[in-house]
């Protein structure tokens, strides 16, 4: 396992982080198995875990906790708020009433009295900044969090925070979590510049591009991924851009054969060779999935390699542009956009 500095924390964090997203209802994950998922992935070096409030409405949570007690000061804890959890109005965004809160319910449901990395899981317009950062900068000198970051944040909205932080003398984020993958390269041209000149520490999400360069999307067979049965349009062929997808698939499967490693490999290899990029969140949701990714942990690519993915997907360029979750509001709705 290979580790780097989270932006410009100190802290040591190895290329592979273990996301959680999957234990429980949302990838059917038992406790009994993201327990020995933890295992593995922490004998196998990795030392950081992210999670969030959403999944499965605290379920992950909560399994995460007992995945790693007795053990809590081996690992870098992250968890994220701010999406809906349940129909209540207030119980979202980034408010200080919500933030203090819902942080309170995330450190009772993963047993821990702190996480190391409180993440904004996507940025709220009904919120300002100095709101949102003066209540994780008082939650930070409260020592119920270590660092706090963003998830998902359209590169001027990191601008903007970060402006914030220094104009109303408060904490800043210093990590960043944005979906990034070899299909999905649209960072490269505008978040991953910004978070290059600030120093903030990268987690990127989705490195996989939910399953289609795990090798079970294949051309001339079925796509019977966890993934595919939640949300099949992202798995429609007849979907122009899908279609695409699975052309470029193919091709990188040729890269990889060429190059002596599997999809996999080459996926992670991918994200981790970029010099912005921290570490890659990997989600199994069993032990052979974790394996598989597990073998990624040293894969360092070729610029022959890396010259040839180039040449399948362009630098800079998302093949699903509509799976994007860091777009501008206004660029979604029109209302935003019209007088």
């Amino acid at each position: 396992m290979q580790y780097r500095t989270l932006g410009r924390t100190g802290v040591q964090v190895s290329t592979l982080a273990l996301g959680a997203m999957n234990f429980g209802p949302i990838g059917d994950t038992s406790q009994e198995d993201a327990i020995a998922i933890v295992d593995a992935a922490l004998e196998a070096g990795i030392n950081v875990i992210d999670t969030a409030d959403m999944y499965g409405e605290g379920v992950s949570e909560e399994m995460v906790g007992k995945a790693i007690a007795g053990r809590r000061d081996d690992l870098v804890l992250a968890t994220k708020a701010t999406l809906p959890i349940g129909e209540e109005r207030n119980h979202r965004g980034s408010s200080r009433r919500w933030l203090v809160t819902e942080l309170d319910n995330s450190l009772r449901r993963l047993g821990v009295d702190h996480v190391d990395l409180y993440q904004m899981h996507r940025w709220d317009p009904t919120t300002s900044d100095e709101e949102t950062l003066s209540a994780l900068t008082d939650l930070q000198r409260a020592g119920k969090i270590r660092y706090f970051g963003s998830s998902s944040f359209p590169a001027y909205r990191i601008v903007q925070a970060q402006w914030a932080a220094r104009e109303n003398h408060l904490s800043r984020y210093v990590t960043e979590q944005p979906g990034y993958s070899i299909l999905q390269r649209g960072v490269e041209s505008h978040v991953l510049p910004v978070t290059e000149e600030y120093g903030l520490g990268v987690l990127v999400w989705s490195p996989l591009a939910s399953g289609w360069l795990s090798g079970a999307v294949r051309a001339g067979q079925e796509i019977a991924t966890n993934r595919s049965v939640r949300r099949p349009e992202w798995f429609d062929l007849t979907v122009p851009s899908n279609q695409v997808r699975l052309d470029a698939v193919e091709r990188l499967v040729k890269v990889a054969d060429q190059a002596g490693l599997t999809l996999i490999q080459l996926a992670l290899g991918f994200v981790t060779a970029h010099p912005g990029v921290t570490s890659a969140i990997i989600g199994p949701r069993t032990l052979d999935h974790l394996h598989s990714q597990l073998a990624a942990a040293d894969t360092v690519l070729s610029a022959d390699v890396l010259d040839a993915i180039d040449e399948i997907v362009a630098p800079g360029i998302d093949l699903s542009p509509e799976q994007k979750f860091d777009t501008p509001p206004a660029i979604l709705d029109a209302s935003l956009r019209r007088r």
